[in-house]
């Protein structure tokens, strides 16, 4: 007689991690966005890190953008949610409007400044420059992939 048992992690596909992070696109009133140069890469960025797991993604938002850049923000809407494919992170990034507060550098960033639309596609990689032209385009939200670098690679 053959008997037959269940092994739930033999049944289940195995799931695969990911990480979750927010970004602040922060916007001024004259369109100006505000980037940071990270400390650990030298890359021009908009402000934001991983989600915390007790925080919701506007509360990380207001509270990565804060300790990146001094600046308090508020939190306007979702623009997009992107998937870099290569190191398996997802990001929320949240149109946000300065609140109050004085841009400086931090111990995770070596400059902050507010650029303009053309500095941002100069500075950035597009995977992280569409996020800011994304954020001031419209109201949709976007969805996008790509490598670290580039849109719609893979790795």
């Amino acid at each position: 007689m053959l008997m037959y048992m269940s092994n739930s992690t033999r049944d289940k596909p195995s799931t695969p991690l990911h990480s979750v992070s927010v970004a602040g696109a922060v916007i001024r009133e004259d369109g100006r966005m505000l980037v940071i140069k990270r400390r650990d890469n030298g890359n021009w960025e908009p402000p934001g890190g991983v989600l915390e797991l007790n925080e919701t993604p506007q509360e990380g938002v207001v509270r990565e953008v804060l300790e990146e850049t001094g600046i308090h923000v508020e939190v306007e809407q979702l623009t997009g949610v992107y998937k870099n494919m290569a190191r398996g992170i997802v990001a929320l990034v949240f149109r946000c409007k300065p609140s109050s507060g004085f841009e400086l550098p931090t111990c995770e960033s070596t400059a902050v400044e507010w650029i303009t639309t053309d500095e941002a596609s100069d500075r950035m990689s597009e995977a992280y420059s569409i996020r800011l032209l994304d954020a001031k385009s419209d109201s949709k939200i976007h969805a996008r992939f790509h490598n670290g670098e580039n849109l719609n690679a893979r790795t």
